[in-house]
């Protein structure tokens, strides 16, 4: 019953908020839209791997009984099996006892995941910005100003972890702002670290936070980390199954192209790669060619001032309040195995796939960041933003 005049509150708060429900209808209009444009443009073929490991896994099977493409694959014994996370598979199960949907399964679920993250935009907005006419500025940028929005207009199931991640991020971070619960707070990191294991890190920063507080420690560290430890175990449990062993991911064992090989070989994780990363996050920069679209993205990775330079609106955001030490603190821990990665800003991506593990948290320190200063250069820094993403949509469209 709680849950019941939980969701009715919650209704009649909505029915009287008129800013959010046009909110709501502006997202699932561009989001919809541009998701089925996207879809027309692109050449059919069926189900993705995420689909099909879905309806195997409804079966009782952990492999994939076909294949698409043999990137990013373990065989074992014969059978085949996709190095990935668990939980961008699960948004599938429901699709499976619709065949007829199969084919279109990707977009669907991209876009619902996408159209819901960009909802919440908004109140996270409200919960960090400085209020008004800003807090639809932020909204905006971060449903329409960041890489949500061309990773979801893509459909492609490489993505939808990145895309899962943000949404639980997004509540993550709006749970933090409002009632600070523990177990719910430690939930919603373990299912980020479902999604995207390098977020299991911002359990640090958020955990000693709580532990901070004027609360019974003890119960609050139990609370707080049984649903963090819960999805360590189910993580590893996933790998048992598939690569018999609680510490094999997959992707280091995994079929790649033989650049990519080149680049794993020197370690899955290593400060190899920092210089290479770094440089295409800061300077990753445009081709040029004849046609329409004429600039040509690297296809390694974008520079944040080509793709979203108003996250460096965070810079603004002090160190000393206790949320923006956890914010900074997210930040940075999530950015450490971001850039040592050897797999650059993510192979064929509009922007630096990657840094959508921190974008949240940068994008919380934007909103705090705003309540000190509101002007033309921040409105230009997402207005730009804006422009850049508009152009990874033309140019996943129509390239």
């Amino acid at each position: 019953m709680r849950a019941f005049d939980w969701l009715a509150d919650r209704a009649e708060n909505l029915r009287n908020d008129r800013g959010a429900i046009w909110w709501m209808g502006l997202v699932a209009f561009v989001y919809g839209t541009a998701t089925f444009v996207r879809s027309q443009a692109s050449v059919p073929f069926g189900a993705d791997h995420m689909m099909i490991l879905a309806a195997d896994m409804a079966v009782g099977r952990s492999d994939l009984s076909s294949l698409t493409t043999i990137n990013d694959i373990v065989t074992i014994g014969g059978r085949h099996y996709q190095a990935m996370s668990l939980l961008p598979t699960i948004p599938y199960l429901p699709l499976v006892p619709f065949q007829d949907l199969w084919p279109w399964s990707r977009w669907i679920v991209s876009g619902v995941l996408g159209i819901v993250a960009g909802w919440l935009a908004l109140p996270l907005a409200r919960r960090y910005g400085p209020g008004g006419i800003a807090d639809y500025w932020l909204a905006a940028l971060g449903a329409f100003g960041t890489l949500l929005f061309t990773l979801t207009i893509e459909g492609n199931f490489y993505y939808l972890a990145h895309l899962e991640a943000t949404l639980l991020a997004f509540l993550l971070l709006i749970e933090w702002s409002d009632r600070r619960r523990a177990p719910v707070l430690g939930l919603l990191i373990g299912l980020c670290a479902l999604a995207r294991p390098t977020l299991l890190l911002v359990a640090i920063p958020f955990g000693l936070a709580l532990l901070a507080e004027d609360r019974p420690r003890l119960r609050t560290a139990l609370l707080f980390g049984l649903p963090v430890a819960a999805a360590v175990a189910v993580t590893g449990w996933w790998d048992w199954v598939r690569f018999g062993s609680v510490l094999e991911t997959g992707y280091g064992i995994a079929w790649i192209t033989p650049p990519l090989e080149a680049l794993r070989s020197q370690g899955l994780f290593s400060t190899t790669h920092l210089p290479t990363n770094l440089a295409l996050f800061l300077g990753g920069g445009y081709g040029v060619r004849d046609t329409f679209p004429w600039l040509v993205p690297n296809s390694a990775g974008q520079s944040i001032f080509l793709t979203m330079p108003a996250l460096l609106i965070a810079v603004g955001a002090s160190l000393r309040d206790r949320t923006n030490q956890v914010l900074w603190g997210s930040v940075i821990l999530t950015a450490i195995p971001v850039f040592l990665y050897y797999g650059g800003g993510g192979g064929d991506t509009y922007g630096y796939r990657y840094a959508m593990d921190f974008m949240p948290f940068l994008l919380a320190l934007v909103a705090i960041a705003l309540r000190d200063r509101f002007g033309n250069l921040e409105r230009a820094l997402i207005a730009l933003s804006l422009f850049f993403v508009c152009y990874g949509y033309f140019w996943q469209t129509w390239k």
